[in-house]
C-alpha cells in the first residue's frame, strides 16, 4: 500500500471508531496489505482488493482469541 492511502485509511478508521490511538503502519516486504495497531497492541491487518480496475477494496482481518475475552 502506498503511504497516501496508509494515511486515508488511518483516518477513516479513526473516525469510523472514534479513537485517535489507531495507527496504520507498512508491512515489511507486502505491498497488499498494512497492520493496525491500537497504542503499542496489533490487532489486525487491512488488505487491499483490488482485482476489479474500476473497484478498489479494502478488507479489515481481526482475530478474537478466547483468552482475551475473559
Amino acid at each position: 500500500m502506498t503511504r497516501d492511502e496508509i494515511l486515508k485509511l488511518e483516518s477513516y478508521l479513526k473516525k469510523t471508531f472514534r479513537m485517535a490511538d489507531i495507527e496504520v503502519r507498512q508491512r515489511p516486504q507486502k505491498d497488499d496489505s498494512a497492520e493496525v495497531y491500537i497504542g503499542d497492541e496489533f490487532i489486525g491487518i487491512l488488505f487491499r482488493d483490488d482485482e476489479d480496475p474500476d473497484d478498489t477494496a479494502y478488507q479489515f482481518q481481526m482475530a478474537i482469541l478466547d483468552y482475551d475475552l475473559q
